[in-house]
This record gives C-alpha cells, structure tokens and sequence, in this order.
C-alpha cells in the first residue's frame, strides 16, 4: 500500500489562494476572499487526483486560518464545504 503523500501547503495571500506542492510540483489551490472577519474559499482544484492531495490541501489551509483567528469560514466551494461536512471537528470555523 502506498502511503500518503507528503503535500506542502502555502498560503500564497497576493494570489488570495493556498497552494498546495508535492515534490515542488504545483499540485493544487484553494482560491478564498477574505476581509477583517471572514474568509470565503471560492474554488479550489486538485491537479493530483487520489493521492490525499485535496484533503491535504483543506486540512492545512484551515488549519491556518484557525491558527491565525478571528476569521468566520464561508465554503462557497462545493469541495471545501463537502470537506469540512465530512470532517465535524472543523465545522467550529463555519460561520453561523
């Protein structure tokens, strides 16, 4: 079995976009608008597929933004928001 593989996640903010890199290659983004308080993930493309490059990609950028605080997260984008639904310990960053 392979193991999975190790995705490097960037927050690129003049780009408004978290990209993710597998050996240095782009392997995908996630594109957000953000303002003081709240923080909207648009679209995101995975360009690796079945490598744990999408789930690598949603864990760290939201992992950023709960480290950095006080932002609301709004999941316009189907992948993001299919993501956190199926991971309920991240639904906290949703705002209410």
């Amino acid at each position: 079995m392979v193991g999975m593989t190790d995705v490097n996640v960037h927050d690129n903010r003049e780009q408004s976009r978290f990209e993710a890199h597998v050996d240095g290659e782009p392997a995908g983004f996630a594109e957000y608008v953000r303002d003081e308080t709240i923080i909207t993930f648009t679209h995101t493309e995975v360009h690796l597929e079945g490598l744990g490059v999408g789930s690598a990609l949603a864990r760290q950028a939201l992992d950023t933004v709960r480290a950095e605080g006080g932002l609301d997260v709004v999941a316009q984008c189907s992948f993001i928001k299919g993501w956190i639904e199926k991971h309920p310990d991240y639904q906290d960053l949703l705002r209410s």
